[in-house]
């Protein structure tokens, strides 16, 4: 299960967010048990794109710890 969020006020274009219902910290904090949630994330992201009519591509970024520009403890 996830939550998908709209940027009501987004810098270039469309961006909206998708967070799982049950919090990952971080990739490297999912483990072997997070794999079907980041899986099911990524599914939810590319079936929402599609939703939205982003035929010609669309742009997916996870950001890692604080170096990586990781702003929020949640994936």
């Amino acid at each position: 299960q996830c939550h998908v969020f709209h940027d009501l006020s987004p810098q270039a274009g469309m961006l909206f967010l998708v967070m799982p219902k049950e919090p990952i910290i971080g990739l490297s904090e999912a483990e072997d048990s997070g794999e079907s949630h980041l899986g099911h994330v990524v599914i939810v992201g590319e079936k929402h794109a599609a939703h939205l009519g982003l035929t010609s591509g669309f742009q997916m970024v996870v950001y890692e710890g604080p170096k990586g520009g990781q702003s929020v403890n949640r994936i």
